[in-house]
């Protein structure tokens, strides 16, 4: 299966994707990826010891994962997303891509992500969700509440997409959740000294994890629902 099928930028205007310009930019695409690609998707995404998000290796992936990514960091991608978002030239950007197999309950604390970030894409890989709103993407009206959703929250199940620009006011999390949560988050950066500085600090954190997993999983076992971190 070829890149242009795999991740089509025409399918992002499907009849039910929403784009919202207020108050901060963003969008939801559904159905972006096909079904005949689920189970290679799933065969090839990388098998993480640890939760949380980690920076891209292509060695840990397999063959159809890395021509996803690569699909999701061209430029014609990133400007296709950027004109929906009302941002001129994003493929100008560099990108920095992370993927997330679990989560811990700390994650998904409401926050804008940092001013570093110009905008942020989320590509969903999970073939099926709990019946629960726990781990479903929500985008905020304020930083301090949870539930104050500025449009349906967005269950993370395969081929769903999300993406935003980063604003002053550009919050969003989720309930807690602990669990397997596939996906795969493209930023575009300010600079290519952000990449680098993301980067090192995403592999630190992968070492972290991997010697003391058992307390990052027990410090946000009893995280309030709308808990916050400012970037």
């Amino acid at each position: 299966m070829t890149s242009a099928v795999l991740l089509d930028p025409a399918r992002l205007d499907r009849p039910d994707t929403e784009v919202r310009l207020e108050p901060f930019p963003f969008m939801i695409a559904h159905g972006q990826l096909p079904d005949e690609a689920r189970g290679m998707l799933e065969q090839d995404f990388p098998r993480y010891g640890s939760a949380g998000f980690f920076p891209y290796d292509p060695a840990d992936c397999g063959p159809s994962i890395n021509t996803l990514v690569g699909c999701m960091t061209t430029p014609a991608f990133a400007d296709a997303v950027g004109q929906r978002l009302g941002i001129p030239d994003l493929g100008q950007y560099p990108t920095l891509v992370t993927l997330c197999r679990s989560l811990n309950k700390r994650h998904g604390t409401i926050h804008t992500d940092s001013k570093s970030k110009v905008a942020t894409a989320l590509l969903y890989l999970n073939h099926q969700w709990p019946d629960s709103s726990e781990g479903c993407l929500r985008f905020l009206g304020s930083i301090d509440n949870i539930d104050d959703m500025l449009t349906a929250e967005l269950t993370p199940l395969y081929g769903e997409f999300a993406v935003f620009k980063r604003t002053e006011r550009s919050f969003h999390g989720h309930l807690p959740y602990e669990g397997e949560r596939r996906v795969i988050q493209v930023a575009w950066l300010t600079s290519e000294d952000e990449k680098l500085r993301k980067t090192k600090r995403g592999k630190f954190a992968r070492t972290f994890k991997k010697i003391f997993g058992r307390l990052d999983r027990k410090l946000g076992a009893d995280r309030d629902r709308s808990a916050s971190h400012r970037d």
